[in-house]
């Protein structure tokens, strides 16, 4: 089972965020997860990015793949 990182979208009509979520990566993007590991929201200014940094690191060490905007958040937040 080949698990990601990736971004949930949430929220309404033009005024999305996103949680950050533990997925198998043949799940839709929007459908069933393992585990919430944070979340980032991009209409706030500044953008407001949170992680539960132990758990992050913990599936990032048992091999999950973050997608490239997840790095990206992950790097921004001091977690990769």
């Amino acid at each position: 089972m080949a698990v990601k990182m990736r971004l949930r979208r949430m929220g309404q009509k033009k005024a999305p965020f996103y949680r950050v979520v533990v997925a198998d990566s043949r799940s839709p993007r929007d459908g069933r997860f393992i585990e919430e590991v944070g979340y980032y929201d991009p209409n706030k200014e500044p953008s407001e990015i949170k992680f539960n940094e132990e758990a992050a690191k913990k599936w990032l060490a048992n091999g999950a793949q973050p997608t490239d905007r997840v790095a990206k958040l992950l790097k921004l937040a001091g977690i990769q």
